[in-house]
């Protein structure tokens, strides 16, 4: 009798194990579904107000898949739900680098381009010419349309122009022609070399005395 009584007493003891455990593992699947959902959720926000409360998603994120990761670490057979874990961690990841590249570009948008390098888009091309004044793009092919560009360009805007606008067409002018002696060398034909050749001819000393013009009209001004 005793005997039977122990054995039934295990009994009771195992089965509340195994609930305790069945519970454990249920609970523990109800913590990944809450973060798989909230990942989904998101992916539901639309885009901008989801830009715009980034910082309190971000948030909540970080927290259900903390707690999500140590769910999974007190599951014995976790498989499956490492697996849902690791494809919603990649859907908001991807979501994530969606927002931040758009962020990115809005704030390069918001940033107002100086004057200096309005005046090089107009004279070279929008983004061709920036601080680092390379001029590497410019080839045999395609040197003498940059020099038709840049002058025309100038000529057309010249009454516009401040002395330091000038200053800076005077700097650009000198840049290209520095590269022009290379592309020579790579490979210029004779032909765009002459055309080159006349549009500098007429360009140099309207160069010369609109800068001139525009640093005594400034002197003027300032007498004032």
């Amino acid at each position: 009798m005793k005997n039977t009584k122990l054995v039934l007493g295990l009994a009771v003891i195992a089965m509340g194990f195994a609930s305790c455990k069945d519970e454990k593992a249920e609970q523990a699947d109800k913590t990944v579904d809450t973060y798989v959902m909230y990942v989904d959720s998101v992916g539901n926000v639309a885009a901008e107000d989801a830009k715009g409360n980034w910082q309190g998603i971000e948030a909540t994120y970080e927290l259900k898949s903390g707690e999500a990761e140590a769910a999974i670490a007190n599951m014995k057979d976790n498989a499956a739900a490492q697996e849902r874990l690791d494809a919603s961690r990649a859907k908001y990841e991807a979501l994530k680098a969606k927002y931040d590249a758009e962020k990115a570009e809005q704030e390069i948008v918001a940033v107002p381009v100086n004057a200096k390098q309005q005046l090089r888009n107009a004279l070279f091309g929008q983004g061709k010419i920036g601080d680092d004044m390379n001029f590497s793009w410019v080839n045999a092919a395609n040197i003498h349309s940059v020099y038709q560009q840049f002058i025309h360009t100038a000529e057309d805007n010249k009454d516009s122009y401040s002395r330091e606008d000038w200053d800076e067409i005077k700097l650009m002018y000198e840049a290209l022609d520095s590269r022009k002696n290379t592309v020579e060398k790579e490979g210029l034909s004779s032909d765009d070399n002459r055309k080159i050749a006349a549009l500098k001819f007429k360009f140099a000393p309207m160069l010369k005395v609109n800068r001139m013009g525009a640093k005594s009209g400034e002197m003027k001004r300032a007498k004032e």
